[in-house]
């Protein structure tokens, strides 16, 4: 037996690795993954089928990577136990609350209506408890049911030690005259409660820094929103490998949507256009031209739209398959844009953005990426609303931003790639 597991065990472990993977691109893992078995069927094909062709080539070119019949049995056996055991435990977890924290909102008005809305997000709303809703006096008008409101004889102090309370959320907008109890939301912290701020909140079940609970006092006292020399190098370090990486397998189909591209209607193969970068420097990105030669022939910028008749049949495709965004591998190795990061838009935008959006300008802090964090989370957006909506993500990354972070976005961009989400 020492024999057999001896050489099998790593190469198993390969496998597992190899797969979870695979089935995190294919969003298998996601808590908000609502497919038919038809769509689900398909996604674990993809899994199964990737894998698959990876470790034919594998055991083809590496003699150390080779299986026998017995050990491919194992590594499959070892593979799928793993992977179904990973999956059970979490969706058991989730469904029968373990580590789901209790929560009180202090607040009864509009911005506790969201703390539900948030909470659902996420898991289908059973990650967390929220036991009730508490006003911070009883002249305060309420927003939410009648219902979820906690009787108003208890003080915080008292309804936390009988609902068994772990989180207090802040949902309060203003604090000014009494309205926030500091010295019972210090006395609940000493016991052990978590006291969070509406904006903590929202960023950690939304994975968005929410602009309508967002102040400038909560941007400068909280942890996050750090630029370091060490982090630049290590990001520029990372783009550079990663951009070298794609660039060679990438390089066929680049071939082949070039020639496309001439074929089709014999205009320019590469489309360029102004983008405002980091410090809200303008640069010259690189894209495959998807849309007609004449398609701002008025000369005024347009965003595009569901079914453009603007884009080319080649430029359908290459859209959809994000092959469009693959020139831009030159402004990375440039150094004006990053791999990740939020996506560049063209100043005519950012004007309009900036003077409709408040914090749209802090954005520009950090290069752009091909890729983001909105685009893994967000569709497409061609309206201020949509730009609204991203932004927050994008806030959310400036924050947040690691080289982990960018490694599971780039994850994820595999499966929007895989599944044409949010492709125009």
């Amino acid at each position: 037996m020492h024999q057999l597991t001896q050489p099998v065990l790593p190469k198993a472990a390969f496998v597992s690795l190899l797969m979870v993977a695979v089935m995190a691109a294919c969003g298998l893992y996601q808590s908000a993954f609502v497919g038919g078995m038809r769509e689900i069927a398909v996604r674990l094909f993809v899994a199964f089928g990737l894998p698959s062709i990876a470790m034919a080539v594998l055991i083809y070119w590496l003699e150390s990577m080779r299986f026998g019949a017995r050990e491919m049995f194992w590594s499959i056996l070892v593979s799928f136990l793993s992977i179904s055991l990973t999956r059970l435990v979490f969706f058991k977890w989730t469904n029968i609350g373990i580590f789901k924290p209790r929560v009180l909102v202090l607040g009864t008005g509009s911005r506790a209506v969201k703390v539900d809305e948030a909470a659902r997000q996420r898991f289908g709303g059973n990650n967390l408890d929220i036991v009730g809703y508490m006003p911070p006096t009883s002249a305060t008008p309420h927003a939410v049911a009648a219902s979820r409101i906690l009787p108003q004889e208890e003080n915080l102090l008292e309804a936390v030690e009988k609902h068994g309370i772990n989180e207090i959320v802040i949902a309060i907008r203003d604090r000014r005259g009494g309205n926030l109890p500091i010295h019972e939301l210090l006395e609940c912290r000493m016991r052990g409660v978590k006291v969070l701020e509406l904006s903590t909140f929202f960023e950690r079940e939304c994975g968005q820094v929410k602009l309508d609970s967002l102040n400038p006092s909560w941007m400068v006292f909280n942890d996050g929103f750090n630029q370091s020399n060490s982090r630049d190098v290590v990001k520029r370090m990372f783009d550079l490998v990663a951009s070298f990486i794609l660039l060679l397998v990438a390089s066929p189909f680049m071939l082949i949507t070039a020639l496309a591209i001439k074929l089709e209607d014999g205009g320019p193969i590469l489309y360029s256009q102004e983008r405002v970068g980091q410090n809200e420097q303008v640069f010259t990105i690189f894209k495959f031209r998807s849309m007609r030669t004449d398609s701002e022939k008025d000369g005024k910028p347009r965003w595009a739209q569901t079914n453009d008749d603007r884009i080319t049949r080649i430029g359908r495709l290459i859209r959809l398959l994000r092959i469009d965004e693959l020139p831009q591998i030159i402004n990375v190795l440039k150094g004006d844009m990053s791999f990740v990061g939020p996506r560049p838009e063209r100043p005519f935008f950012v004007n309009k953005l900036e003077a409709e959006i408040p914090y749209y300008a802090m954005r520009h802090c950090m290069k752009p990426g091909i890729t983001g964090w909105a685009q893994v989370r967000y569709a497409y957006g061609a309206t201020v609303e949509d730009s609204k909506e991203k932004l927050q993500y994008d806030l959310y990354y400036v924050k947040n931003h690691s080289l982990f972070l960018d490694i599971l976005i780039l994850i994820e961009t595999v499966q929007v790639v895989l599944w044409g989400k949010g492709a125009r």
